[in-house]
């Protein structure tokens, strides 16, 4: 098994978005995430099925999964391009941090009840504004049976979140751990107050101190995933690719 962390999913990407065109970052997820579940069963994705992304079809389940950008350096999102342009700079960095592997997980894909799907949720709802520090803490309060603003999104994928366990065994399996601290509490990127305001930056030193969490956690996260790799290289290969 070999995932460089230091690969930008975007130079293979043919110019579209990676999530979906990168063929690199497909086979990484494949690597990473075909794996035993806390059960102990292995999780095996495959991308022989046409029309999906990853593909997992067992006694678990059936599941089609796609891959998702869970950082965010918002370079190209018009209502915030008055920030953008003062800090062309640090969102540049960003962006180049969330070109790698640990900037990426898995979700998945196909839509139920023709409702948008974790990935669109996370987008469109201003409470989340796609930041993944609060899509986990939705997570974690989800597990615990909480309302947040994707319970309804995340109770219509209930047989994925299922394969974890819990919330412990969703952030070992997806190696999110850098995203927590000490206390198992997420260490969000600016001051949180309970999803009773939207994220919103206020000028230039909280984007610098956005790019600072992410920055770390992404590098973080790399890290993890390198020592991952090395630990697993003699896993049995699994090469439906």
């Amino acid at each position: 098994m070999t995932v460089d962390i230091n690969f930008n999913v975007h130079s293979d990407a043919r110019g579209g978005d990676p999530d979906s065109t990168s063929p690199t970052l497909r086979k990484y997820h494949k690597i990473l995430w075909s794996k035993p579940l806390p059960n102990g069963i292995f999780f095996e994705l495959i991308t022989t099925k046409t029309g999906a992304y990853l593909y997992h079809n067992s006694e678990l389940g059936e599941f089609s999964l796609g891959s998702d950008a869970i950082t965010h350096s918002y370079r190209n999102q018009k209502r915030k391009q008055w920030l953008i342009k003062q800090v062309s700079n640090e969102v540049n960095e960003l962006f180049d941090i969330g070109s790698t592997i640990g900037a990426y997980t898995v979700f998945p894909k196909n839509k139920i009840d023709n409702k948008f799907t974790i990935n669109q949720a996370r987008g469109v709802n201003s409470l989340i504004d796609d930041r993944f520090d609060l899509t986990l803490e939705c997570i974690r309060l989800s597990y615990e049976g909480q309302g947040n603003p994707l319970y309804d999104t995340f109770l219509r994928y209930k047989k994925f979140f299922e394969l974890f366990d819990n919330f412990s065994g969703y952030v070992d399996f997806f190696l999110l751990n850098d995203l927590l601290d000490e206390n198992q509490n997420v260490k969000f990127y600016l001051p949180f107050d309970n999803f009773k305001t939207k994220p919103t930056f206020n000028g230039i030193e909280d984007y610098k101190l956005y790019k600072k969490g992410v920055t770390n956690f992404v590098k973080s996260r790399n890290k993890r995933i390198e020592n991952y790799i090395k630990l697993n290289t003699k896993m049995p290969a699994h090469n439906n690719v």
